[in-house]
C-alpha cells in the first residue's frame, strides 16, 4: 500500500512539474502543406524559449480546414487559439470582430518588412490580423528536358496557345509523362483558386458591376473548355480528385510535363530529397491570352488569433516566433535557403544568400507583384480577390460551382450542363443574399 502511495505521490509531482512549466497549451489549426509540416518539426525551438507554453497541433487537408476554422470561429466554439487563414478571410472576419489585431509581435519583428501587397490583404482599417508565413502567386513549373525533347522553348510569359501546344507535345502515356497537372479537386480554395484565375486571364469574371453571376458568358465557356479538353489530352487519369498536394507528388515522381500553381511549391520541386526531377525544373510567369491578364493568384497562409481568446499573449508570442525574419533563419540553418517560408517579406529578396540558392525567387516576387486584388479582371467588377471575390458568401458559392467543374472534368457532366448548373447555383444564392435587387 504504501509503495502504491509512493507511486501516486511521484507521479503527481511528474504531473505537477510538467504543467508547472506548461501552465498555456496552445491548439493550433494548420494545413497539411510542406512549409507547415516543417513548422511543427521545429516547435521544440519555440517551446524551448517559452517552457510556460505548449503547442498541440491539428493538421488537416485545405477544404477540411476552412469548414472547421470558419464554423469554429463563427459559433465562437473556442477550439483553437491560433487559426491558419488566408487573405480571404481575414477582411471578412476582421470585420465582423472575429480576429484579434496584431498589435503586440514584439519590438524586433519589423511589420514594416512585410511585402506591401501581403500586409494590405491582411489588413483591414489599417491594422493587420494576421501574420503571413508565407505568401504566393502561381506560376508555371516546368521539365526542361521534356520541353527540350518537344522541340519547345518555354517564354518567360508563355501563352495559353503555347501551354496546349506543349502540353500534348510533352505527353507520353506509354511512359504515363502527361504534359500537364492542373488542380480538379473540387473546392473554393482547390480547383476554383485555380480556374478562377485562368478565367480572369480569358476575360472572364465571377460577376458583372451588378452583382450578376456570368457562367453563362463565351469567355467562361473557352474557359472551362480548353481546361477540360486540356486535361483530357495531356493531363493525368484521375485528375479530378488531384489538388495542390497530389499534384507535387505527381510532378516529384516525374509524371507532369508541366503543373501550374502555387509558387510556393517550387522549393519543393527543386529539392533533392522530395524530387526526382530537382535538376531539370524551369519556371515561368502563368499564361496569358493578350488581355493583359496572367493566370495568377495572390494568397498568404496566415496565422491569426480568434476574438475572444483566453490565450492572446502566448498565441501572439507563437506568431511573432513563426513569422519572424529569425525563424527565416532557422529553417535556413538547418534546411538551406532555397527552403525558406517564401512570399512574405521584402528583404528575403534582397538576401544574396537566398537569391542565389533559389532560382525561382525572381519568377515568385514578379508574379506576386504583378498580382492585383484591387482590379482582378479585364471587365470592371464590384469585388476584390484574384481567385475569389471577397464576399462572405464566396467560399459556399466556390465549393459549389467547384463541384460541378469538378464534375466536367470526370466527365459525368458537359462542360454546357456544368456552367449552366454554376449560373442557376449562383444568381438563386445572390438573389436570396440580396445581392441582386
Amino acid at each position: 500500500m504504501n509503495r502504491l502511495l509512493a507511486g501516486l505521490i511521484g507521479a503527481a509531482s511528474i504531473f505537477a512539474t510538467s504543467t508547472a512549466f506548461a501552465e498555456t497549451t496552445l491548439t493550433i489549426a494548420t494545413v497539411n502543406n510542406g512549409d507547415m509540416i516543417r513548422m511543427q518539426g521545429l516547435t521544440e525551438e519555440f517551446t524551448k524559449a517559452n517552457p510556460d507554453i505548449a503547442v498541440k497541433w491539428v493538421t488537416l487537408e485545405e477544404n477540411v480546414l476552412r469548414q472547421k476554422v470558419t464554423t469554429d470561429i463563427a459559433t465562437k466554439g473556442g477550439q483553437f487559439d491560433v487559426l491558419t487563414i488566408g487573405t480571404y478571410e481575414v477582411p471578412i472576419w476582421a470585420g465582423k470582430e472575429w480576429l484579434v489585431p496584431l498589435d503586440n509581435l514584439g519590438a524586433d519583428y519589423d511589420v514594416d518588412d512585410l511585402l506591401p501587397k501581403i500586409r494590405a490583404a491582411l489588413s483591414s482599417g489599417g491594422k493587420l490580423y494576421a501574420a503571413p508565413f508565407y505568401g504566393e502567386s502561381s506560376m508555371v513549373m516546368y521539365r526542361t528536358d521534356l520541353m527540350e525533347k518537344a522541340g519547345l522553348k518555354m517564354p518567360e510569359a508563355p501563352t495559353w496557345d503555347f501551354i496546349v501546344d506543349a502540353a500534348k507535345k510533352m505527353t507520353d502515356k506509354s511512359t504515363e509523362t502527361y504534359g500537364i497537372c492542373l488542380r480538379g479537386k473540387a473546392g473554393w480554395g482547390e480547383n476554383m483558386a485555380f480556374l478562377t484565375a485562368m478565367s480572369n486571364s480569358f476575360g472572364a469574371r465571377w460577376f458583372d458591376e451588378k452583382w450578376h453571376p456570368q457562367f453563362d458568358s463565351a469567355e467562361w465557356k473557352d474557359t472551362l473548355t480548353t481546361y477540360v479538353n486540356l486535361m483530357k489530352d495531356a493531363g493525368p487519369p484521375g485528375a479530378s480528385s488531384n489538388g495542390f498536394n497530389e499534384n507535387l507528388a505527381l510532378f516529384n515522381a516525374g509524371k507532369c510535363g508541366m503543373w501550374i500553381d502555387a509558387t510556393v511549391a517550387a522549393s519543393f520541386v527543386t529539392n533533392p530529397k522530395d524530387s526526382k526531377v530537382a535538376d531539370k525544373v524551369g519556371f515561368a510567369l502563368a499564361p496569358n491570352k493578350g488581355l493583359g491578364k496572367n493566370a495568377n493568384w495572390l494568397w498568404a497562409w496566415s496565422l491569426a488569433i480568434p476574438a475572444g481568446s483566453q490565450k492572446v499573449e502566448a498565441a501572439e508570442k507563437f506568431i511573432a516566433w513563426a513569422t519572424s525574419k529569425k525563424y527565416t533563419e532557422l529553417v535556413a540553418s538547418k534546411e538551406g535557403w532555397a527552403n525558406v517560408p517564401p512570399g512574405t517579406r521584402t528583404s528575403l529578396y534582397n538576401n544574396p544568400e537566398y537569391l542565389k540558392a533559389a532560382p525561382f525567387a525572381k519568377p515568385t516576387i514578379d508574379s506576386i507583384n504583378s498580382a492585383d486584388p484591387d482590379h482582378p479582371t479585364v471587365k470592371p467588377v464590384p469585388y476584390v480577390g484574384v481567385q475569389y471575390a471577397a464576399i462572405p458568401e464566396f467560399q459556399g458559392l466556390g465549393t459549389t460551382v467547384g463541384q460541378h467543374f469538378s464534375a466536367a472534368l470526370a466527365g459525368t457532366t458537359s462542360v454546357d450542363d456544368a456552367l449552366a448548373a454554376a449560373q442557376t447555383a449562383v444568381e438563386r444564392e445572390m438573389t436570396r443574399a440580396g445581392y441582386i435587387k
